[in-house]
């Protein structure tokens, strides 16, 4: 995984555990990777990893049973959902409205091409 300078890994771990959620990689129930199995595979310390997975369990996104491991919590998939649309809606949409006027890109463009975007995928 390539990391970006603008976010703590420990954050960029836990958006990709919850983009792999999110894509159906792990389901409500099914184990995730163990701290060490992830660590090895991203080549970062197992400290890293146990941050993220310690803040994904904070929102209850995952949960460890002891002797098990860490797994996706019921309804993981809908509070990713709910968490990333309200951070999307207070933090990029209103920087996007303002782009949107600056260029005078009008909503009806942006309907066309929202549209040709959603029938390519």
């Amino acid at each position: 995984m390539d990391f970006r300078d603008r976010q703590s890994i420990y954050m960029q771990i836990a958006d990709y555990i919850c983009d792999g959620i999110l894509q159906g990689k792990w389901n409500e129930g099914e184990r995730i990777p163990s701290v060490r199995e992830l660590a090895v595979s991203m080549e970062v310390n197992p400290h890293t990893i146990l941050r993220s997975y310690e803040y994904l369990q904070t929102r209850d996104i995952i949960t460890n049973k002891r002797g098990v491991g860490y797994s996706v919590s019921i309804m993981g998939k809908e509070k990713i959902l709910s968490y990333r649309k309200e951070r999307f809606i207070e933090t990029e949409l209103p920087l996007f409205f303002s782009t949107l006027q600056l260029l005078n890109i009008s909503i009806e463009e942006v309907k066309t091409l929202y549209d040709m975007q959603v029938t390519r995928n």
